[in-house]
């Protein structure tokens, strides 16, 4: 089944060019189907980008799915045009005030792991957005700095700075087989990191009402879920491209930082060639598992009942 989205939206074109199927409005208003509602806060700065790699996992499945865009209302975008966003998106303000509600919820990456949580410029209103989510959105996955921002605020976990980046695609092992978020996964499967943020193993598993499902010796914790699967971590990047870590590695090699090579991508550890994906089967098992079992399973057909 598709993905839905505005008619216009730049990713659709690149999706239908891989053969993912989506739905624009116009289609769909003539479908008589309850897709899920399934709300996605962008906080890349690469937002077209991050656009079409979450829709191409969303449109991933049998199930219907309409999604609505959120940046951040208190944060001015550097690198996304402005119209863009008022075509595309809306804010939490916007939520509030249309009352809507969502069976899913998305929060990306930022790239402002080195900064503490008070000093990034939207904390207040993400902090706002997190706590109206646990009544409001039966299950939201928090993406790579979210995944720590959610750990901090649900479980008090302290976020830990790096001084050198956690970035490749690194070996993770399945702790907890008999969970269906990570039902058909294989015992060891690769996913991509991109980080100079992490939390203490250790805290993690102190954690009470927190499952770790997956775990990764170089990288860390990867996969966490709340008891009831109303909340799931992931602090790699499965939905990255094949070239987006080389993208990054130009950047930062650009910015002078020479100490961020991607373990385990490139071929022979040489940029001239092409970098292996071998973590696309895991990102769409990972992010097909979450919408049925943790989602489509279990969220009520009225949203208005939502607790």
């Amino acid at each position: 089944m598709p993905v839905k989205v505005p008619n216009k939206l730049p990713a659709v074109a690149a999706l239908r060019l891989e053969n993912v199927f989506v739905m624009t409005d116009e289609r769909a208003a003539s479908q008589d189907i309850r897709p899920l509602r399934v709300a996605v806060i962008n906080l890349m700065p690469t937002k077209e980008a991050t656009e079409t790699q979450l829709l191409r996992l969303l449109g991933n499945t049998p199930l219907q799915v309409e999604v609505y865009f959120l940046h951040m209302g208190s944060h001015e975008s550097k690198n996304t045009d402005r119209q863009h966003l008022d075509m595309f998106y809306i804010t939490f303000d916007d939520v509030l005030s249309q009352g809507l509600r969502f069976d899913a919820m998305v929060v990306t990456g930022a790239p402002v792991e080195k900064i503490d949580y008070e000093d990034v410029d939207y904390w207040g209103e993400l902090t706002r957005l997190m706590c109206w989510a646990d009544k409001n959105v039966f299950s939201t996955m928090y993406i790579c700095w979210a995944a720590l921002a959610g750990l901090k605020w649900h479980y008090g976990i302290e976020k830990q700075v790096l001084d050198k980046k956690i970035v490749g695609v690194f070996p993770h092992r399945v702790m907890d087989a008999r969970h269906p978020l990570v039902r058909c996964f294989d015992d060891v499967f690769y996913a991509p990191h991109s980080r100079y943020g992490t939390v203490r193993r250790e805290d993690v598993y102190a954690a009470r009402g927190l499952r770790v499902l997956a775990d990764s010796e170089e990288a860390g914790v990867y996969l966490m879920c709340s008891i009831d699967g109303r909340q799931v971590y992931v602090t790699g990047h499965c939905e990255y491209d094949r070239d987006t870590l080389l993208h990054e590695y130009t950047r930062d090699i650009g910015k002078g930082i020479t100490d961020a090579f991607p373990v385990n991508y490139f071929p022979d550890d040489d940029p001239s060639k092409t970098p292996r994906m071998l973590w696309r089967g895991h990102a769409g098992l990972l992010w097909a598992n979450w919408l049925n079992y943790m989602v489509y399973q279990n969220t009520p057909y009225d949203l208005g009942e939502l607790r």
